[in-house]
């Protein structure tokens, strides 16, 4: 009977350590979809700044947002900037822009779960870049809903969940949540 018992306990003692190995094992791969980074910026006249109405109102197209002190920068793939006085966006007085700022647009592919695709948000920074050396790189816009770093030279798939496309394997972008109603647009990540 005492045999019994211990072996029941070394079975039971074998099955909790195969459970913990298991759950720990594929910790290091999983990603969150919500960046740990904050964010809070919005915009209340998205329909006066062509690049940012394009961006959240036509599938595929995507605008960078910048902060340089004096003005927020809007920019589209082709390079096309439009800049507003920081003053001018009203509500923004405790602005956080990520690491280097947003990549904003519809997405052409819906997430699963859902029908239709919905506003996404991506930091403008490079998450390899930073996750590797803590330097933040800014991605450049490509037209065809991409965004590479032009220092570890991977292209991040927009359309996809800023998936690497191109590239060494590594990290998805880091995304924020965003709102996009009537001429409203929030990215909120606090």
């Amino acid at each position: 009977m005492l045999r019994f018992l211990n072996m029941k306990r070394i079975r039971s003692i074998y099955i909790i350590l195969i459970a913990l190995i298991t759950t720990t094992g594929c910790k290091e791969d999983i990603q969150n979809t919500y960046s740990k980074y904050p964010a809070y910026f919005v915009c209340n006249t998205v329909s006066t700044i062509p690049q940012l109405n394009t961006a959240l109102n036509s599938m595929g197209m995507f605008a960078t947002i910048r902060y340089d002190r004096e003005h927020f920068l809007f920019t589209d793939a082709e390079g096309k900037t439009t800049p507003m006085n920081a003053t001018a966006i009203a509500g923004n007085a405790n602005i956080q822009m990520g690491l280097s700022g947003f990549i904003v647009g519809l997405p052409n592919i819906a997430e699963l779960g859902y029908d239709t695709p919905l506003p996404i948000c991506y930091d403008l920074s490079c998450p390899n870049c930073y996750t590797a050396y803590n330097i933040t790189r800014s991605l450049q816009l490509q037209e065809s809903g991409y965004a590479t770093c032009t220092s570890c030279h991977r292209t991040y798939d927009l359309n996809n969940q800023g998936i690497i496309n191109k590239g060494e394997v590594g990290i998805s972008l880091f995304r924020y949540r965003i709102t996009y109603s009537g001429n409203t647009m929030s990215i909120n990540n606090r």
